[in-house]
């Protein structure tokens, strides 16, 4: 659970409140972190737009981990950004 939480806590300062928000980081295997998105048009921007930087990022900031890819997965159970009602 607290490895949980870090590797959480980790990808919301790596990805920004924004991506966080919609998104939960999963495990890390083999040097890739697998991360749920909540929506395709997000894991397209991710995919297309993000994981450079991204993964850059994560390897300046917290190279211990050695994470050296990124796999996005689109996942009904990641979280989503709540609309205000």
């Amino acid at each position: 659970r607290q490895a949980e939480r870090q590797l959480q806590e980790i990808w919301r300062q790596v990805a920004g409140e924004a991506i966080a928000r919609q998104t939960k980081p999963q495990q890390i295997n083999n040097g890739t972190l697998q991360v749920a998105v909540s929506n395709s048009s997000l894991l397209q921007q991710l995919e297309g737009f993000h994981k450079d930087s991204l993964l850059e990022r994560l390897s300046q900031e917290h190279g211990d981990l050695r994470i050296r890819k990124l796999r996005f997965r689109l996942q009904s159970g990641a979280p989503a950004e709540s609309t205000p009602r």
